[in-house]
């Protein structure tokens, strides 16, 4: 999915100065950005003074909708470089086209990873003929810079593995946990994970403590270490933790992002993730004129113009906590 924001600002990203290094409890509220006609999404990451978990970059909530009448998601032809997009739906379906060919329907529970690398364009799309309710999240994770040049790839996996505990059901959609190891292509340490409780479930998730960890709550009503979390919001989790207590007061769906924290400080503006102003540019004008990022077939209109980049000179800094 894109970042559709018409005024998109470079945003310094990573670099331990952001992290963490002990257990807290920080609640991120969403900024509501609009997608296309019929899609508005709920933004978690990057937040107001908290960029990234680990290597997750970019983390949008969206729905339910009900888009029984309406065309649902309609995200045109666009590029990304230097990063990885994680589709994950709970209700309805996407149709992903990208400029290597792939064509390929995610359904609720399967993984549509694909890899930018140097360059890549897709599309995202409802089917013509599609379910009533859409429901998910598009997250980002950032390429180190021993692999964003990479060739890019896409992957789709529907048999995940999974661990389970009296009252949860944790699919492991990217990276490790408690054992369970993702097929899904990792190029940093990293987990990310979908939660599902039963109503009165109480349970304790094991976490690598050199991780840092987020939790976005996707439905229902459920505490995360002691904290209610609402639907479309995130907490913010920290490091230092071996486990983490659950609890849910109504069935309810959660997603646990982790992963060491990124180590490299990063600029990302609108769907590029790069290193300095200067790759920002190139690839701005790249989109624009040229055919690094290659050609999507079969979407029914024009590709999305690049936003006016800023004349904005970045200086990334870490803040120590």
């Amino acid at each position: 999915m894109s970042n559709l924001d018409r005024q998109a600002v470079p945003t310094v990203c990573g670099g331990r100065g952001f992290v963490v290094a002990e257990p807290v409890r920080e609640l991120l509220a969403p900024r509501k950005v609009r997608l296309g006609e019929s899609t508005e999404v709920r933004r978690l990451l990057p937040n107001l003074g908290r960029r990234m978990v680990g290597a997750w970059a970019f983390v949008d909530h969206y729905g339910p909708d009900d888009i029984a009448d309406e065309p649902g998601m309609q995200v045109p032809p666009h590029p990304h470089m230097g990063l990885q997009t994680v589709s994950w739906l709970h209700e309805g379906e996407v149709l992903h086209r990208d400029s290597l060919g792939s064509l390929q329907t995610v359904r609720p529970r399967e993984l549509g990873l694909m890899t930018s690398g140097r360059a890549i364009s897709h599309s995202e799309e409802s089917p013509k003929q599609h379910a009533a309710l859409l429901h998910g999240a598009q997250l980002w994770v950032a390429l180190p810079d021993a692999h964003r040049f990479t060739e890019p790839h896409f992957q789709h996996h529907s048999d995940l593995p999974v661990v389970t505990a009296p009252g949860l059901t944790a699919t492991v959609i990217l990276g490790d946990l408690d054992g369970a190891t993702s097929p899904g292509t990792a190029y940093t340490p990293i987990v990310g994970a979908d939660l599902s409780l039963t109503r009165g479930a109480r349970a304790r998730l094991p976490l690598d403590p050199d991780f840092e960890y987020a939790v976005l709550s996707m439905s229902g009503e459920a505490e995360v270490d002691g904290v209610p979390v609402l639907p479309g919001s995130m907490l913010y989790l920290g490091c230092g933790r071996t486990e983490l207590p659950l609890r849910a007061e109504s069935d309810a769906g959660l997603m646990l992002l982790g992963g060491e924290p990124f180590e490299e400080e990063l600029i990302m503006w609108w769907n590029f993730v790069g290193r300095t102003q200067d790759d920002i540019t190139q690839a701005r004008e790249d989109w624009m004129n040229g055919d690094r990022f290659g050609t999507v077939h079969g979407y029914d209109g024009p590709p999305i113009p690049a936003p006016v980049l800023p004349d904005v000179a970045l200086k990334p800094r870490g803040r120590v906590r």
